[in-house]
């Protein structure tokens, strides 16, 4: 099911004039595309985080992200359009995929797209649009993470997204991680990894010391694909920064890091979608999370071209 957005709400600098805009004062709500504009889509559901059995609360995750999101400044990005949420009805997360993935692969045809769930299982529905979208296409999957996600169950769940899409896109799609915990994935995960070239960058090595180190890596990686779809599960950051998510790291990557990395593969010229997950408010402590996340988006929309 999909449902549109209650009109967002914020801070007003009236006397700024132009310059004082906020995303609040410019976004609009609507299931109709914008040309070159940048569209939000929420992916209310953390029903593959349950059948993965993490923790519960992410399908409140997209009315708290809009809230941190509605005062983020305006900059380069002036068009917003809000298509409201695909929701999860009856435990049905095959059909929420379905929806997502149609209403994201034709707001790629019409501009920018940035999802946020929910469970990470919104990464299924990402890659689905992509891949409807451009078919024919060399997709790269840039997966800001603690965890592999490349679980082998008999149905989805926010673990198997990456693997579903590596067995459906065979040659045509290739997997980079980077932030993944030694102590939170199986020797079964790593060597699934392995099995599909996976490029993988431990959070261990994802320090200031390594930041250039990374860059280059993700740069050659980024060369060998056509298009990109990155996505961030905010679990890769630490628990003090974020507290709000389905399974907190017990180390984390530091958003110094984290950051200039996510900006250079927004400004890589191939970025086509993006998402945020696991978004969980239940947890979240002092809005750390959630204003963490609106962070994140903002500077996305900002670096993507």
């Amino acid at each position: 099911m999909r449902k549109v957005s209650e009109p967002w709400t914020g801070r007003d600098d009236v006397q700024d004039g132009e310059a004082g805009r906020r995303w609040h004062q410019v976004v609009r709500c609507s299931p109709d595309l914008e040309a070159g504009a940048l569209h939000l889509i929420g992916f209310a559901s953390d029903e593959g985080v349950r059948r993965n059995q993490g923790r519960v609360g992410a399908v409140e995750g997209p009315k708290v992200l809009r809230s941190a999101m509605a005062n983020l400044p305006v900059g380069s990005v002036s068009t917003l359009v809000d298509l409201g949420d695909v929701t999860c009805e009856d435990e049905n997360l095959e059909n929420s995929h379905e929806v997502y993935a149609q209403v994201a692969a034709h707001a790629i045809g019409a501009g920018r797209v940035i999802g946020f769930g929910g469970g990470h299982e919104v990464a299924y529905g990402s890659y689905l649009a992509l891949r409807r979208a451009m078919p024919d296409s060399t997709i790269g999957i840039l997966n800001f993470d603690a965890h592999f996600d490349l679980r082998d169950e008999r149905r989805p769940t926010s673990g198997t997204s990456f693997l579903a899409a590596l067995i459906e896109g065979g040659a045509k799609t290739k997997y980079a991680v980077m932030g993944i915990s030694r102590a939170a994935n199986t020797q079964a995960l790593f060597f699934r990894a392995s099995e599909f070239g996976t490029l993988i960058r431990l959070d261990e090595a994802m320090t200031g010391a390594h930041l250039a180190g990374a860059r280059e890596e993700l740069n050659e990686w980024l060369a060998g694909i056509d298009v990109l779809y990155m996505t961030i599960c905010l679990d890769v950051l630490p628990a003090s920064v974020a507290p709000g998510v389905s399974a907190p790291a017990a180390r984390g990557v530091a958003l110094e890091v984290l950051e200039p990395l996510i900006q250079f593969a927004a400004g890589s010229g191939k970025l086509r979608i993006a998402d945020i997950a696991e978004l969980n408010p239940t947890y979240d402590v002092d809005y750390r999370t959630a204003r963490t996340a609106a962070r994140m988006v903002w500077m996305i929309a900002e670096s993507w071209r």
